[in-house]
């Protein structure tokens, strides 16, 4: 599968715009500029296939010895598990790093002699300047199914269930990537950036990372917007902090997190008390979680498919509220609400929650953002908080 393929990584003395290094049209995963670009593809596999995989790659030489050297591959899973056995993850050919105490690397994967990739900035694109946008579904039937839900909520179906909406955008160009990540770069710091085979995100939440025997998970839920002012956003930070359904929802939540986790670990916990992790237009409850794995640990990967769906993106019980999903939701998720990263050959890596994200081809974007809907969610107030939810993305592609 990966025969005859060998990694070598060089410690860099200049500085590294992941950004800048991705080119355009390879892949890239950072949070305020700490992470991983690539170019090129060494090699691309099915999932359950990949540690296999990135394993079998030879470490000739690593001058660094980081989470994120040697072989690195990127994924981007779409929401529905029954796919992810058809569901790749690539292999780039040069791979650059950044870590959080500012040491710089790049990392070559192909035969003896193969070249690393030179850092070029996209070419400036033509960017498009007409767009039409539109819902899948119009409003008012969206916030039909949400009465609809807590319907079925109410008839004791499910506890919880998310039901997402997903805006069509088309524009007179095709979307220029190297734009639309710098926008939300800059808009979002914070967030975890990335691109993977058209899939392009910005998330706040760490579904899990592993570095050697540290995981860590940063599971957020309970949404309230930001307005613009201090006082403002401060009240309404803590009626999120104050409400007893949110703090209930997030503490389902942070529970299926660390029950799931503790399996692996000699020592888990998580904060005592949920923090608000504000954004550039909303802001959400989010704790921390973090402890050790046992050994032998396992890779990022087992953990990512332990954990996925939490109760944040589909509901409670899991199936139930997957089935309606399916039955009602009106469209296919793709890789909404699913979760995107990057593994390494000794099993570190970071994955996201894939929420705040938009599939793109190339004049055609498809916007997504959903809600957790609950016994006394009222349609039209779950309807306002998608809309401001899926501004983060919106912003950054529609430029008049």
């Amino acid at each position: 599968m990966a025969e005859g393929l060998i990694a070598r990584t060089r410690r860099l003395d200049g500085d590294v715009d992941l950004l800048a290094a991705f080119g355009g049209d390879g892949f890239v995963f950072e949070r305020s500029r700490v992470g991983l670009a690539g170019r090129g593809e060494a090699l691309r596999v099915h999932m359950g296939e990949a540690d296999d995989a990135l394993a079998s790659i030879d470490v000739v030489d690593d001058e660094v010895g980081l989470p994120g050297c040697g072989a690195v591959a990127f994924g981007a899973l779409p929401f529905d598990r029954a796919m992810w056995g058809t569901a790749e993850l690539v292999v780039p050919s040069t791979v650059w790093g950044r870590a959080e105490d500012g040491t710089r690397w790049v990392t070559t994967i192909g035969s003896t002699d193969t070249p690393a990739h030179d850092i070029e900035p996209a070419s400036p694109a033509v960017e498009p300047s007409r767009f039409t946008v539109g819902p899948t579904l119009a409003p008012a039937v969206w916030c039909d199914l949400v009465a609809e839900a807590t319907a079925a909520i109410a008839g004791s179906a499910f506890e919880k269930v998310v039901l997402a909406r997903e805006i069509e955008v088309v524009a007179d160009a095709p979307f220029d990537v190297a734009s639309v990540l710098g926008r939300l770069r800059a808009a979002y710091p914070s967030c975890f950036i990335a691109y993977v085979d058209g899939y392009v995100a910005a998330s706040p939440e760490l579904l899990v990372g592993r570095s050697g025997d540290v995981v860590r998970a940063h599971p957020m839920a309970g949404t309230a917007p930001r307005g613009g002012d201090a006082a403002g956003d401060a009240r309404l930070a803590a009626g999120l902090l104050s409400s007893p359904t949110y703090r209930h929802e997030h503490q389902v939540t942070i529970d299926m997190v660390h029950d799931t986790l503790l399996d692996w670990c000699s020592y888990l916990d998580y904060e005592a008390e949920p923090s608000v992790v504000a954004v550039a237009n909303v802001q959400h409850l989010a704790t921390l979680v973090e402890g050790r794995l046992s050994q032998p640990a396992p890779s990022v990967l087992e953990l990512v498919t332990a954990l996925h769906p939490t109760p944040a993106v589909c509901g409670r019980p899991r199936e139930a509220a997957e089935a309606h999903i399916t039955a009602h939701e009106g469209f296919d998720r793709r890789r909404y609400a699913g979760t995107y990263g990057w593994v390494d050959s000794a099993g570190n890596g970071q994955w996201a929650v894939g929420v705040r994200c938009a599939e793109l081809d190339g004049a055609q974007a498809r916007v997504y953002a959903g809600n957790g809907i609950v016994a006394d969610s009222d349609p039209r107030t779950e309807l306002r908080e998608t809309r401001a939810k899926l501004q983060a993305m919106l912003n950054a592609l529609v430029r008049p």
